[in-house]
């Protein structure tokens, strides 16, 4: 990490530059002919920063990526090669898609997670509630709940695929009274994945707000306090809702959370500890 620190001096002020390990990505709003041509100057310091240290990217494994609808896809080039165009490609874990919707990792979570459920179901035949439940938890839903305030879904179909993983676990518990799905939660005491996803957001909001993550709160949230609020946005932390004319914008994490977190009794969100704000918050 100390060898590799000074790439970011490679890159220019209005450029982001993002290190994890032995990825980097660097991008760049590019809406005019000088912006191609900064991330290409850009591009090239990074090949001479690479060689002049010993070092190389692998320029077959690096992509670009265009986000916009009017997007006019400049060509860019490393090493004199020109970089191919990707349509998705894994960060951290997350498969992230040039329309920047989450469908893509939807199915790819569903279809793992899926995968270890299978393996769980052909080896245990007997499935009591208190093992295969444990099982469940700890081999297959983390592949359904990783990062979820990153990817989480909004449309039906990207639903019900995630939540179907879920309905078939629950299915094969044996002895279960409930015929629907809803009466097998109840009878198991466990919440739906779409609910947990809410927890899971509204617990993010609560870490980002009083500093439990080092982020800037200031570009994700705009605190309501002072002139110009109304009475149903009065209370301590609330936080204002901006309008969006995409579904994309809308269900985006920083906009979604906000009815959730607001809708929150006050002594909730003003919670002294993250572990007190978790168990209030699941004792709702």
């Amino acid at each position: 990490m100390i060898f590799i620190n000074d790439l970011e001096d490679t890159v220019t002020a209005n450029q982001l530059l993002k290190m994890f390990a032995d990825d980097t990505k660097v991008g760049q709003d590019v809406s005019e002919t000088e912006g191609s041509e900064e991330l290409q100057n850009t591009l090239n310091r990074l090949w001479k920063w690479v060689t002049d240290w010993g070092m190389a990217f692998n320029v077959e494994k690096c992509h670009v990526m265009y986000f916009g609808r009017n997007n006019v896809k400049h060509k860019y080039k490393m090493d004199g090669r020109e970089l191919e165009e990707s349509a998705k490609e894994k960060d951290v874990g997350v498969l992230i898609s040039n329309d920047a919707k989450p469908s893509a990792h939807v199915k790819k979570a569903a279809s793992t997670a899926t995968a270890v459920l299978n393996q769980i179901l052909r080896t245990f035949h007997y499935r009591d509630r208190k093992t295969f439940l444990r099982l469940y938890a700890q081999y297959v839903r983390p592949h359904l709940e990783f990062a979820a305030p990153a990817w989480s879904p909004w449309t039906i179909t990207d639903k019900e695929c995630i939540e179907s993983v879920q309905k078939k676990a629950i299915k094969a518990v044996s002895g279960l009274k409930g015929k629907t799905y809803e009466e097998r939660l109840l009878e198991l005491a466990i919440p739906s994945l779409e609910q947990r996803r809410n927890e899971a957001d509204l617990i993010q909001v609560y870490k980002i707000i009083h500093g439990f993550d080092n982020v800037d709160k200031g570009q994700w949230f705009e605190i309501l306090d002072g002139e110009g609020v109304t009475r149903a946005q009065q209370g301590r932390l609330k936080l204002k809702q901006n309008r969006s004319r995409l579904d994309l914008r809308t269900n985006f994490f920083s906009q979604r959370v906000v009815p959730l977190w607001n809708n929150l009794p006050e002594e909730l969100r003003t919670c002294q500890s993250l572990k007190s704000f978790k168990n209030a918050l699941r004792a709702l």
